[in-house]
């Protein structure tokens, strides 16, 4: 038996949390959990490079829990390239590439995802309006690309199908862990606030979710919508979010206003065999 604990959209920078006194409390509660695998599906910081030292942190600090993660857009907005999300080898890094759990025939795969506007529903909008919106109005505009967000989305699609092949062939059971949202399922759209109609373009991409249904993968990891979901099940597959969220002056969704007791109440356990 392996027991995993997932969770994402921690934004310890945007909290204000005191990391050292975090990670002694997250490893403390990890370990007396007698977790096996942490993942972390992404938006610790809005700096790459700090993401990348808090996982070594942390992972020094639980082992051995093995711990993974993959790129949220915040973590993106700072200290690391296109090229570098797409290939870097940290440790415990997991986009693109997979770990196969010892003991049983599970696989977690890791896609940091993006998008190409098809969650939205604004049919009188182009693919450069959408874009046009983005570089104005929403924080991925700060990212840099060498491309469109559609073929960017692109790519992450060519990927991750040949991840779920490489699966299927080896006879896998996959959790495949990813920051954007992964089925329509939990995207919100409202006749009275145009914004998020709009931001909903920004969120995901149905031909990601047909993949994921395609192949039946059995359990989504993800992350980038905070809201405060209980694990679901659609077809074949069960999706976990265990974000966080904001606590400061500007935004407040946290039900409680200690980080260790939100991170702790949002964690999503179950286990493997």
């Amino acid at each position: 038996m392996v027991k995993i604990a997932v969770t994402s959209d921690n934004h310890l920078d945007l909290n204000k949390v005191a990391l050292a006194d975090t990670i002694k409390q997250q490893a403390t509660f990890l370990q007396d959990q007698g977790v096996d695998d942490y993942l972390i599906a992404g938006d610790l910081f809005n700096d790459f490079q700090k993401s990348v030292d808090y996982v070594q942190q942390l992972s020094a600090a639980v082992a051995p829990i093995r711990v993974f993660f993959i790129a949220g857009n915040h973590d993106m907005i700072k200290g690391v390239s296109y090229d570098e999300l797409e290939n870097g080898q940290w440790p415990g890094y997991l986009n693109n590439q997979f770990f196969d759990v010892p003991q049983t025939d599970y696989r977690i795969i890791g896609m940091n995802g993006w998008y190409d506007y098809t969650f939205a529903v604004n049919e009188d909008k182009t693919e450069d309006e959408f874009h046009r919106w983005k570089m104005a109005y929403w924080i991925d505009g700060l990212i840099s690309q060498p491309m469109s967000d559609p073929e960017r989305e692109q790519i992450v699609l060519s990927e991750l199908t040949q991840q779920l092949q490489n699966a299927q062939s080896a006879g896998k059971k996959v959790i495949l862990m990813t920051h954007f949202v992964p089925n329509q399922h939990f995207i919100h759209y409202t006749n009275d606030f145009r914004f998020w109609n709009m931001a909903n373009a920004m969120m995901g991409s149905l031909h990601f979710q047909k993949l994921i249904e395609d192949y039946q993968v059995e359990r989504v990891v993800f992350g980038h919508i905070h809201q405060r979901l209980v694990p679901i099940r659609l077809k074949a597959t069960t999706y976990y979010n265990a974000a966080v969220g904001y606590h400061n002056h500007r935004h407040n969704e946290w039900q409680t206003n200690d980080f260790i007791a939100e991170w702790a109440k949002q964690l999503k356990m179950f286990q493997i065999f």
